[in-house]
């Protein structure tokens, strides 16, 4: 009620000083809304293909752990009539994949920090993209595939190695 009253005494001296001059006005926040939308809609269409791009990535990684440990079920049954722990089956089956996942974070990271600070100087006031925040990023991406690639292996160290042995 007051903002309207506002603007038509503001409209009201326009008409004074301007006469031939249409008066146009809009706030501030509505500015900075329309700046932005678009990159609030990037934002929306990243956070969803990432999301996909982690769960079709979890997803291979899953069939690629479910494959190895398929590959060395002998060996797996072996090492437990030998006495391995599962935690020690669960190690040797994970090692592989925590390598290949640190040589992926070690090509990703420096390409996301340049990336991030490209588009962040884009922006009249930013911030400086941290590579300690990128590695955090690593980090939890190397955490998810861990999860992922430890309940495959898991699942083939708590298996009877009778079971397997038989087979063969």
């Amino acid at each position: 009620m007051i903002r309207q009253k506002k603007i038509k005494l503001l409209g009201e001296l326009w008409k004074k000083f301007a006469p031939n001059s249409p008066f146009e006005y809009s706030f501030v926040d509505q500015n900075f809304d329309a700046k932005f939308r678009s990159e609030q809609r990037l934002s929306e269409v990243i956070l969803v293909f990432t999301a996909l791009a982690v769960f079709i990535a979890c997803l291979g990684l899953f069939g690629l752990a479910t494959f190895a440990a398929e590959q060395r079920s002998k060996e797996i049954s072996i090492r437990k009539i030998m006495g391995a722990t599962v935690s020690q089956m669960v190690i040797l089956l994970s090692k592989n994949f925590v390598k290949l996942i640190l040589v992926a974070l070690l090509i990703a990271i420096p390409v996301t920090w340049y990336g991030m600070n490209k588009w962040l100087e884009s922006f009249a006031y930013h911030i400086e993209f941290s590579i300690a925040l990128a590695g955090i990023a690593g980090l939890v991406a190397l955490g998810i595939a861990m999860l992922t690639v430890s309940f495959r292996s898991i699942k083939a160290a708590m298996g009877n190695p009778v079971e397997y042995l038989r087979n063969d």
